[in-house]
């Protein structure tokens, strides 16, 4: 990768989102709890949740990722309250789809992962644009 792929890869906007992660930590007394890590970098994510009503109503979580992962936690912490199993796979199709495919932009709340779209180009980025939704999606899925 050359010095200029680095630069547009690594935008302000990107490490931006992954300096002011949303919900870091973990909860007290998580309802259900998903570790998802990527084998090829190493990096991981473990989600809390609890759920109300079907839907996020307490979340935390502990990011040790590359500023890309740190970046799609950031997103993903900003729109999680509120939000459905429903809703969190569909929108973690929607990235897949993006980065593997080129598929659109997720629809709103979503539309923040627009940022990692520079990131398609990297395959091996992929996983971990993918772990902060993928644990979400296995955590609520463990409590329902």
């Amino acid at each position: 990768m050359s010095d200029s792929d680095l630069i547009k890869l690594y935008s302000t906007r990107i490490l931006a989102l992954a300096a002011d992660i949303p919900h870091l930590g973990r909860l007290q007394a998580p309802q259900a709890t998903a570790r998802r890590r990527s084998p090829l970098c190493g990096s991981t994510v473990t989600v809390d949740v609890v759920v109300k009503h079907g839907k996020v109503a307490e979340f935390a979580q502990d990011v040790k990722a590359c500023a890309l992962g740190q970046a799609s936690a950031a997103i993903l912490g900003q729109v999680v309250i509120g939000r459905s199993l429903s809703e969190l796979q569909s929108a973690r199709d929607a990235v897949q789809a993006m980065l593997k495919t080129s598929g659109p932009v997720p629809a709103a709340p979503f539309n923040g992962y627009e940022t990692l779209l520079p990131a398609r180009d990297y395959k091996n980025r992929h996983a971990s644009i993918l772990l902060a939704l993928e644990a979400v999606c296995e955590a609520m899925e463990a409590a329902a």
